[in-house]
């Protein structure tokens, strides 16, 4: 056989596999068509009409406006720059660059779109090419006594082509569950950056909270050393017993005791931001972040419950692992089903002398074929295939459940705001009241008009009103940044969105119905 020969017949071999290949792809592939779940019909999160606004609450400066809500408004992709602090921005930046789990994600989202690319390689042929030599002493005496000794050569060169015919789709289900996972992985890595991103304001609004309050607790804790020195001087005056200064020195004992668990926390928050931002706290830079460093973001997007099932990352991903049980029943019911397979087609020269390789003499071809069946399995592939369906179920109402949570996490989260909104303006007002109550027992107690009892309840009015001030003004910080990440985070109009679809190419489609 001549290489122009042996080129003839690979490329016929070729065209016999590519024409497996056409009848192949365009065969049915076994088992249901994904279709992706339907989004719901609702247009609120709650029984009652989502007002326009928040309660007004009354307080000066920031922290204190009424909050809008736009129902039906995306968020942006970077939502945490509504806040308005470069601080914030610049950690969210070292966030998103530095924390290992990102990287995680990153690595393990390019390993699923390379096993989809190498399960697409089995859609063409199998080319393999070997050589073989041999040299070898043969005896004499197998021909007739006497005959010598003689040694034989032989060497063999040949392309070795398999295919196997995809006539019922399971190496294409095959691929699509593996395009599912791919998909699934995209989303784990955008959940990923929405838990960090979030984590990061949040620890941030914590951070700048715990240093409000450590603030408040220090004014508060020089007030009780004022009143102290009061105290002490109308005790050698003979206005005061000896049981009033154990008292104010027990009131400003206690007062320095709440102070070491808010350093802790502090301590504890700038910590954590520095595993957020991938640095070890040895190695971290203090952030320097007080909340009249923040603005209150007064116009908060409110996405549509139909658009939120294709923003959320957690459904999306249980939507890809939907569409992956789906593909695995197509498996199980192609493996219940014939399988046609061009086991090897071999062509090529063998010859006992290098030189002669290449005539067309040497040439050697073959060609062979399989088909097989299951016959009797003991039930197994009936069985599997009942459990793909299973499986298929289970995802289905997983992903009911996801959904579901999520709108049960955004509801929460609407009323959470209203609600800091009145709590913030009831603080205000018992903070104030407090304030005024504390400034007149003192004048009363410095002409000896109330007892040193009074003065002490109006001092503890006025602590506890005060730190109650900071956490409800820190409370509509955090849970603004919980609304945004329960809608999702806006990824989908972030800079960097990669080549995830947005939600607009989520197809909605009959089934299932929430």
């Amino acid at each position: 056989m001549t290489p122009k020969h042996a080129s003839n017949l690979l490329a016929r071999a070729c065209a016999c596999a590519g024409a497996g290949i056409a009848l192949a792809l365009s065969g049915c592939a076994v088992g249901p068509n994904y279709h992706p779940p339907a989004r719901p019909a609702q247009d609120g999160y709650t029984p009652e009409a989502l007002p326009a606004q928040t309660a007004s609450t009354g307080v000066a400066g920031p922290g204190g406006e009424a909050q809008r809500f736009e129902l039906g408004r995306d968020l942006p992709g970077q939502w945490w720059t509504l806040f308005g602090s470069a601080r914030l921005d610049a950690l969210i930046e070292q966030a998103m660059a530095s924390y290992p789990d990102i990287a995680t994600q990153q690595a393990a989202l390019r390993e699923a779109r390379e096993n989809v690319r190498a399960e697409e390689g089995n859609f063409l042929p199998q080319l393999a090419g070997t050589g073989f030599a041999e040299r070898y002493q043969e005896s004499g005496a197998e021909v007739f006594p006497g005959f010598p000794n003689f040694i034989s050569n032989i060497f063999q060169a040949n392309v070795q082509v398999s295919y196997t015919f995809d006539i019922f789709g399971k190496e294409r289900r095959t691929v699509e569950g593996l395009q599912a996972q791919a998909l699934y992985q995209s989303f784990v890595l955008e959940a990923s950056y929405l838990t960090l991103t979030s984590n990061v304001v949040s620890e941030a609004i914590q951070l700048a909270s715990v240093r409000a309050q450590i603030a408040a607790t220090r004014e508060i804790i020089a007030l009780e050393e004022r009143q102290l020195s009061v105290v002490q001087r109308r005790y050698e005056l003979g206005t005061q017993t000896r049981a009033d200064i154990l008292q104010q020195q027990s009131n400003l004992a206690a007062g320095r005791a709440t102070l070491p668990p808010l350093q802790q926390q502090l301590a504890q928050a700038e910590h954590q931001l520095a595993l957020l931002t991938g640095r070890s706290p040895r190695d971290a830079t203090p952030v320097e972040l007080d909340l009249a460093d923040l603005k209150l973001p007064q116009d908060l997007p409110v996405s549509l419950p139909s658009s939120l099932v294709a923003q959320r990352p957690d459904i999306r991903e249980q939507a890809a692992v939907v569409h992956q049980m789906s593909a695995q029943i197509g498996i199980a019911t192609a493996n219940m089903l014939p399988q046609l397979t061009l086991t090897s087609t071999s062509l090529g020269n063998a010859s006992g002398n290098v030189a002669t390789l290449a005539e067309s003499s040497s040439g050697v071809w073959s060609l062979a074929g399989s088909i097989t069946a299951p016959l009797f399995q003991g039930g197994a592939l009936l069985a599997k295939r009942r459990a793909a369906i299973a499986a298929y179920d289970q995802a289905i109402s997983q992903y009911r459940l996801v959904v579901l949570q999520a709108f049960q996490s955004v509801a929460d989260t609407l009323t959470a705001l209203e609600n800091d909104a009145e709590a913030l303006g009831a603080q205000r007002d018992a903070l104030e009241t407090a304030q005024a109550s504390l400034e007149l027992t003192e004048r009363q107690y410095a002409v000896g008009a109330v007892d040193f009892v009074t003065l002490l309840a109006a001092q503890q009015s006025y602590q506890q009103a005060r730190l109650n001030y900071v956490r409800a003004l820190a409370s509509r910080y955090t849970d603004t940044v919980t609304l945004f990440q329960a809608l999702g985070g806006g990824w989908w109009h972030r800079k960097d969105p990669g080549t995830l679809p947005g939600p607009a190419a989520e197809n909605p489609a009959p089934r299932p119905q929430l």
